[in-house]
């Protein structure tokens, strides 16, 4: 298996959206209310936008989705 591309995703607590970008994958930038939903959403967009950069081969893409949330416990 080929070095998996990251993606990076932060909660974004005023839109209450995880916020994804990525600097394996140039033009990279989405949102989702939920992690599954972006996980399902970055299967399309990061294929697209690797094609829209040159990659060619047509092998699976490997992705890790890197996910980071701040909360405050009482």
């Amino acid at each position: 298996m080929e070095k998996p591309y990251y993606v990076h995703a932060v909660w974004d607590e005023v839109a209450r959206v995880w916020v994804a970008s990525s600097e394996d994958v140039p033009g990279l930038a989405t949102e989702s209310e939920t992690t599954e939903a972006l996980v399902e959403k970055l299967k399309s967009l990061i294929p697209e936008l690797l094609a829209l950069n040159g990659r060619t081969d047509t092998k699976p893409i490997a992705f890790e989705l890197l996910t980071r949330r701040f909360e405050l416990a009482a």
